[in-house]
C-alpha cells in the first residue's frame, strides 16, 4: 500500500533533525473547534504503548511507512479536523506536510505499556506541556485508568493533575480519557458499563486546579442509550473514542450516530477502526465517520 519513502525521512532526521523544529515554526494553524462545532480527529499513539496489534494481526502497525501513509490518506479527506499521535510520528507527518491547517494533540502518557505490571502506573513519557507550546501544536491527551485494586491508578491520577495544571497555565486543552478498569486473568480490562463511565468522568473532570481548558475523550457505555444521562455527570465538552469494532464496523458507526447527539458530545477520535477497517478502505471508513457529525 505504502508510497511514503521511509529512507527520505531517514535521511532528513540523520542529516538535518533541526528541520522538523523548522517544519513546526512555519505550519499553518486553525482554531481547535471550527464553525461546524465539531471535531473529527484520526488517533495513531498506540505504538507508543506497545500496542501494535489489530482484528487478527498483532503487528499491523508495526510497519511505519504504511501506517504513515493510512495517516496522510486519512487526514487529506474533507472533514477530517486533525491527529493525535506521539512524538516520532507527528513529526514524520510535519517532514510530509501533513499536518498543515490540522490540530495537531500530542500525546502525552504512554508509560503504561501494553500487558506489563506497571501497566496502571502510566507515566508521563510523551509529550510535556511545554514541548507541546514549544512546537506550536494545540492540545495534549492523558490516558487515565482507575483500578481501586492498583496502586499505580494513584501516580496516574496525580501526574494527570499536574499536566492538567500545566496546560491551563499555557492555556492549552487537554483531553484526558478515563477509564474504571480492573485486572482479569492479568490483563487491563476497561468497564464500559454506564455506571462506570459516569464514575470515570466524575473522578476525570475534577483532577487540576482548573478545568477551564479539560476535555474528555469517553468511550460509549455498552448501552448508547444511557450516554444521555451517563454525559450529564459533567459540563465539560467531550469527544469519543472509537475503540475495537470486533469485525462490527456498522454497529460502530451506529453507537457513535447515537452518542453524537448528546448536547455535550463535540466529535470524535477514531483510531485504527479507521485506519485499519476490516475491508481496507481507509478513505471509506473515514468519510463515514466524517459523515456521523
Amino acid at each position: 500500500m505504502s508510497s511514503i519513502s521511509i529512507c527520505d525521512l531517514v535521511a532528513v532526521r540523520a542529516r538535518h533533525p533541526e528541520a522538523i523544529a523548522e517544519a513546526a515554526a512555519r505550519r499553518a494553524r486553525r482554531p481547535l473547534v471550527g464553525e461546524s462545532g465539531r471535531l473529527m480527529i484520526v488517533a495513531a499513539d498506540h505504538p507508543a504503548r506497545g500496542a501494535l496489534g489489530v482484528g487478527g494481526s498483532e503487528l499491523a502497525m508495526a510497519d511505519r511507512a504504511e501506517l504513515l501513509e493510512r495517516l496522510t490518506l486519512a487526514l487529506s479527506r474533507p472533514g477530517v479536523d486533525g491527529v493525535l499521535a506521539t512524538a516520532d510520528i507527528l513529526e514524520d507527518l510535519l517532514l510530509l506536510g501533513a499536518l498543515e491547517n490540522k490540530i495537531v494533540m500530542g500525546s502525552m502518557n504512554r508509560g503504561g505499556l501494553a500487558g506489563a505490571t506497571y501497566e496502571l502506573d502510566d507515566r508521563f513519557t510523551g509529550y510535556r506541556a511545554q514541548d507541546i507550546e514549544r512546537l506550536r501544536f494545540d492540545a495534549g491527551k492523558a490516558l487515565v485508568r482507575i483500578d481501586y485494586g492498583d496502586a499505580g491508578s494513584l501516580a496516574t491520577l496525580h501526574s494527570t493533575a499536574r499536566a492538567v495544571d500545566d496546560m491551563a497555565e499555557r492555556r492549552l486543552p487537554v483531553f484526558i480519557e478515563p477509564f474504571i478498569s480492573r485486572r482479569v486473568e492479568g490483563k487491563v480490562r476497561n468497564d464500559l458499563s454506564a455506571e462506570a463511565v459516569a464514575r470515570s468522568i466524575a473522578i476525570a473532570s475534577g483532577l487540576g486546579g482548573t478545568s477551564a481548558y479539560s476535555w474528555l475523550k469517553l468511550p460509549v457505555a455498552e448501552d448508547p442509550d444511557d450516554m444521555a444521562w451517563v454525559c450529564g455527570t459533567s459540563t465539560l465538552p467531550v469527544v469519543l473514542l472509537g475503540g475495537e469494532t470486533n469485525g462490527d464496523q456498522e454497529g460502530a458507526y451506529e453507537k457513535w450516530r447515537t452518542a453524537l447527539r448528546m448536547p455535550t458530545v463535540r466529535g470524535l477520535v477514531v483510531g485504527r477502526s479507521l485506519l485499519y477497517p476490516a475491508d481496507g478502505d481507509v478513505a471509506g471508513a473515514v468519510d463515514t465517520a466524517v459523515g456521523l457529525l
